[in-house]
């Protein structure tokens, strides 16, 4: 049998960003068949390559950020650099870049310029706060678009400060609706007899998209919502408890069908079969008691016995899962959520699976994150540098 295609392959991508959201745009281009170029400077590369844990001085997000990826040094302040890079991006469909709005225009790639030199070309601007508006030019990283964007605002207890979520949220977000906004474009250039066009994508709309009814319900009652801890206010029972071996699981027992399972599971046939409480708004009004009632019964357990009590009931629930828990979960095994790979100097490692999971062209991992550079003469043969050339512009700091 031979290898079904991806569903990208055939696209070129050429990525100029760093750190998370330009790249993890481009990564899943890669995961799924795209020519990913990634052009990087040659003094260090992306800063990503030396963020968080480090194994023999190259960070292990990076060999995740950057699989599939072929990465090329330019340096784009030198005449020849910028002049590779534009070669580059005459035969690409796609350009992902996260600098600061008006970089690429003072070295010359500006939008019109770009149009003009490949019509076809679609380009992906990722940034603080967009392309457009009185602060286009501030520097805005994932954690301030998530601030302005309502995320931070919500997150936490009400009795204290915002927190952040354990990862940056906002920029990965935007990274999707980046990809989002890229396919779209490649529908209307491809199907629809269009050209390419700018997809113009702010971190901190990226997170004010997914604020539900935050809008409306503001400007229709007035109303703010603030923290609330580990509750959904207005959708009772959900919350997380703490069981009697201090572990923690998340239990969502909302739905009406739902509570009344769960009640007779913890032998409390009196909430179960208790009218007032039989839709939603009656339970809301008497959360703080049923909150009461769930964290006794939790913690007077260890956590296996109430994960294994709430699963025979079939009441949604999930323990907290640390990097431990996912590492020997039979449904992350089942679904191939780790996959196996080799550091460059051949230790085995894990590193997570692909999504979303294609029936028919899914997506891979190739090789992991590469070494800055790696792809100099491969990519630059490729445009028709002789080897001579591509020493030259090595010899001059083009590369």
């Amino acid at each position: 049998m031979s290898t079904p295609s991806k569903p990208l392959s055939g696209l070129k991508v050429i990525e100029l960003g760093s750190l998370i959201a330009g790249p993890f745009a481009s990564r899943i281009c890669a995961e799924f068949g795209a020519e990913v170029i990634k052009v990087e400077s040659p003094d260090g590369g992306d800063p990503l390559r030396k963020w968080r844990k480090l194994y023999e001085g190259t960070s292990l997000w990076w060999f995740v950020q950057a699989r599939n990826k072929r990465s090329i040094t330019l340096n784009l302040k030198h005449e020849a650099g910028r002049e590779v890079l534009r070669k580059l991006l005459t035969e690409a469909d796609i350009l992902i870049e996260n600098f600061r709005p008006g970089v690429l225009e003072k070295l010359g790639f500006d939008w019109q310029t770009l149009h003009a030199l490949n019509p076809k070309l679609v380009m992906v601007r990722l940034s603080g706060f967009g392309q457009s508006g009185p602060m286009k030019e501030q520097p805005g990283f994932g954690a301030v678009g998530e601030s302005m964007g309502g995320l931070r605002y919500i997150t936490g207890f009400e009795d204290r400060p915002p927190v952040r979520t354990g990862i940056s949220i906002g920029d990965s977000i935007a990274a999707l609706w980046g990809v989002i906004g890229a396919l779209m474009a490649l529908r209307q250039r491809e199907v629809n007899g269009g050209s390419g066009q700018v997809v113009d994508v702010a971190l901190y709309e990226a997170v004010f998209a997914m604020m539900e009814s935050m809008v409306p319900e503001f400007d229709v009652f007035g109303f703010i919502r603030e923290r609330s801890g580990n509750i959904m206010p207005g959708i009772t029972p959900s919350s997380i408890h703490t069981t009697a071996d201090n572990k923690h699981i998340q239990i969502g027992a909302n739905g009406d069908a739902i509570f009344k399972r769960f009640m007779q599971a913890i032998d409390r046939e009196d909430l179960a079969n208790d009218p007032t409480l039989s839709s939603n708004d009656g339970r809301d009004a008497r959360r703080g008691e049923l909150y009461e009632v769930i964290d006794r019964w939790a913690a007077s357990l260890p956590l296996n016995e109430v994960e294994n009590l709430l699963r025979q009931a079939e009441v949604p629930a999930s323990r907290i899962y640390s990097a431990e828990d996912m590492f020997s979960d039979p449904q992350y095994l089942a679904r191939e959520m780790f996959l196996s790979a080799k550091l460059p100097d051949g230790k085995a490692f894990k590193m997570p699976g692909i999504i979303p999971k294609l029936s028919e062209t899914p997506g891979s991992v190739d090789w992991v994150g590469p070494e800055l550079g790696e792809h100099n003469e491969e990519v630059l043969g490729g445009l028709g540098y002789s080897t001579e050339q591509i020493a030259a512009l090595r010899a001059d700091g083009a590369l």
